[in-house]
This record gives C-alpha cells, structure tokens and sequence, in this order.
C-alpha cells in the first residue's frame, strides 16, 4: 500500500471518492466499479480488513496514530471526505440530470459499464472450467437481481439495519448495486431520501439556533432510522471487506470472474432504454416526503431508431471513453508509484 501521497494524489482521491458515492446513489450502478476501475479497489477491501481486533485494542490504549496508520487511514480518510461530500451534493446533480435527461444519463452509465467489463477482463488470462462457471453464475445472478420485484417499505429497525448491511455491499462488490437492492427492499425513498432529507433539515435548524426539530416525533423517528442504517452500512463495510479480502487471496481468479458476471447482469438494470414505474395509490401517484414520486420499478424496451436513439448512443460512447480514461490515469499512477 502507498506510504505517501502528493497533494494531487490527495485531490484524486477525493474525486474518487466523489465517484464511488454518486455511483452508490444510482439504482443500477455500483461504486465498486468505480474503485475497480479506478484501481484502488484492493487497497479498498485491505485497508478496510485492518479494522480489526488489533485497530481497536490500539484505539483503546490511546495509540490512535499507530491505529490511524495501521487501517490506511489517510486513504480511508480522504475517500469517505469524497463519499460524503458526493452524498450531498454530486449526488442531488444527479438527481437532477436522471429527473430531466434519463435517457442520456442512463446511456453514459449504460457506456461505463460496458467499458468496466473490458478493462477488468482484458488481463484476465485465468480462463478455465471453474472460471467460466464462476462467470456464468454471476451474469445469471446479476441478471436474476434486475428482474425481481420490489418490496413494500418497512422502516422496521432491525430491517433498516439489514438494509445497511446488504446495500453497502456495492461498494465492496463491484457490479452489486447497493441503491437497486434497496430498491428491491422496499427502503430506497426512506433510507436514501427522506432520512437525508431530515437530515439535512435538522442541520440546518441547528445552524439557526432551532432546537425545535427534536420535539417532532416524525423527524426524530427519520433520524433514527438514518442512525441506524448507518451502523449497518459501517458492519456490512467492514465485514463484507474481510470476507473479500479472504476471498480474493486464496479464490482470486473465481472472484474476479464472478465479479466480471456480476457487472455483465448488471447491465439489465442500466439498460437506458426503458419506463421508469412509478408508485400509484388508485389513480394518483405516490409521492416521497420531498414531494418527488416514488419509483417501483422500470420496463424496459427496444428503441426505435432515431436522433434521440443515435444520441444515447454518442452517450454510450462517452461512457466508454470515461473509463478507457480513468484506466490511462491508473497505469500512470501506478508506474509513478512503482
């Protein structure tokens, strides 16, 4: 692992970090290919695992330098600066691009996922029986992923604590989207929407002075369950990171080959063409606590062709070409470093 960075390598790393949390926020769109691709995904899960037995004995004892040092914790620093940074602000740009332009937006996403499956498996030379069966079941199991049908919300703590740790997984496992699996759960207008949104409120009411919020049982209640979801994210981190460290040490080339099958089936849920199903209550839609609909699910369709269809595709293109960039960028840095 890197023992110094520059100050560029500081800002990239940020601006990583800003890419993995708007790819987290996305339905579809995991930002553990960002990481991949980017080509820090391992020193991710290895500096992930040092949070340990050991790191917390050493926090315990005071020595939070030697611990800081022990979990990568300048990497881990700046990357989740990024995330966090992204979650409010990248993140609502997004919001806005997906509510107004979809096709186009879906299309450079559609793009970078195509150009994910290149870069991971251009090296990829480990090609043999167990491989190719662990490539199959991944496609079919992404594929599976983007085609079931959505739960009811449940803002049952326990639950919302299983939310965090299932959802964070896109951030380990790249091809796994966190935010579609919410989706899928029922939860990604409570968890990712109204309980940022009370969030953010509450911020700002204390910026103010107002200490009025804590006695609205809704926005404590919103709270709580954003605490909560959180913890579950912060065990999911932690424990799907060791479990990938492991994994990847003794079953490298299985993972990866299941992690290229992963991001294959995912491309079902990025597919730009498609109708995005709303919630309804009879004949009227169901709206979120920012008066935005709630979405249930997308069908999905072939287009016809046209300027607006040869359009996504320049959008396809682009996509590729932002990952064939991001991996110019990775060799550079590593020859640097090397």
């Amino acid at each position: 692992m890197q023992s110094t960075r520059t100050f560029r390598d500081k800002i990239f790393l940020i601006l990583k970090g800003l890419g993995m949390g708007a790819a987290n926020k996305v339905p579809g769109v995991s930002g553990g290919v960002v990481a991949f691709v980017a080509g820090f995904y391992e020193e991710f899960i290895y500096s992930l695992q040092k949070i340990n037995g050991k790191a917390f004995k050493l926090l315990i004892n005071g020595r939070f330098k030697v611990c800081f040092q022990y979990i990568n914790g300048r990497f881990l620093t700046l990357l989740f600066i990024g995330m966090m940074i992204s979650y409010f602000s990248v993140s609502k740009i997004l919001d806005y691009l997906i509510e107004h332009y979809q096709l186009y937006v879906w299309s450079v996403f559609f793009g970078m996922i195509i150009g994910s499956i290149y870069y991971i498996s251009k090296d990829f030379k480990a090609w043999n029986f167990k491989t190719y069966a662990a490539l199959v079941i991944g496609t079919i199991l992404g594929i599976s992923i983007s085609f079931l049908d959505p739960a009811k919300e449940n803002d049952n703590l326990w639950f919302v604590l299983f939310c965090g740790i299932i959802s964070v997984s896109g951030m380990t496992l790249p091809g796994f989207s966190g935010s579609f699996i919410l989706i899928l759960l029922g939860n990604y207008v409570l968890l990712l929407v109204d309980s940022v949104n009370a969030l953010y409120d509450s911020i700002s009411d204390l910026v103010q002075g107002n200490w009025a919020f804590l006695k609205d049982p809704e926005r404590v209640k919103m709270l709580k369950v954003l605490g909560v979801f959180t913890a579950g994210s912060v065990i999911g981190l932690v424990t799907f990171s060791h479990i990938l460290n492991y994994i990847l040490k003794h079953y490298k080339n299985i993972t990866t080959a299941s992690i290229i099958g992963f991001i294959v089936g995912s491309l079902g849920v990025v597919w730009p063409w498609k109708k995005t199903i709303y919630k309804m209550n009879n004949d009227s839609f169901i709206l979120d606590s920012a008066g935005k609909k709630i979405i249930e699910n997308y069908q999905r369709y072939v287009p016809e062709l046209s300027t607006e269809t040869f359009t996504a595709i320049g959008f396809v293109i682009f996509g590729i070409l932002i990952v064939l960039a991001l991996e110019i960028y990775g060799q550079k840095t590593r020859k640097i470093n090397g």
